[in-house]
């Protein structure tokens, strides 16, 4: 690594957890929210093996070789995701889904802010899986209503 120029590099980390929810909105009937929600509506909820794939961007450290050390990743990581989330009832156990349905899009904003606190402007992706089929992916961006 001479010259100047520092290699950019991703690095990706994955953990998974489980834990359960239910979809509703306090803006919906019984109706709309059957409607809208289907089998997640139940009203004991259901539940999920979530996989989070946790995405760094930045410049390799000349003086260590590293983006971040991953010491410090995994740690980071039980701090903001797996002690939040793992074995815990979302809508319950998560104060911010008091206030905001517990889709798994809601879930993806709410592990990138929190990794946000953690990591700054080394975070580049959030990718939730909620199951092998359904992927959720956010890299922090917002959209104007």
């Amino acid at each position: 690594m001479s010259g100047g120029n520092v290699p950019v590099v991703y690095m990706q980390r994955t953990e998974t957890f489980s834990a359960s929810h239910r979809l509703h909105s306090p803006l919906l009937s019984d109706e709309e929210n059957l409607l809208t929600y289907g089998k997640c509506y139940h009203k004991y909820g259901h539940g999920h093996n979530y996989k989070v794939k946790v995405t760094l961007k930045g410049p390799v450290d000349p003086k260590t070789g590293m983006v971040m050390n991953l010491i410090d990743l995994k740690k980071f990581i039980e701090e903001a995701i797996m002690s939040v989330f793992d074995h815990k009832n979302i809508d319950i156990d998560v104060p911010y889904f008091k206030h905001n349905i517990s889709t798994t899009e809601n879930v993806a904003v709410y592990i990138w802010n929190s990794m946000k606190e953690k990591v700054g402007n080394l975070l580049y992706e959030i990718k939730v899986n909620e199951t092998d089929k359904n992927v959720f992916i956010y890299r922090g961006e917002f959209q104007s209503n």
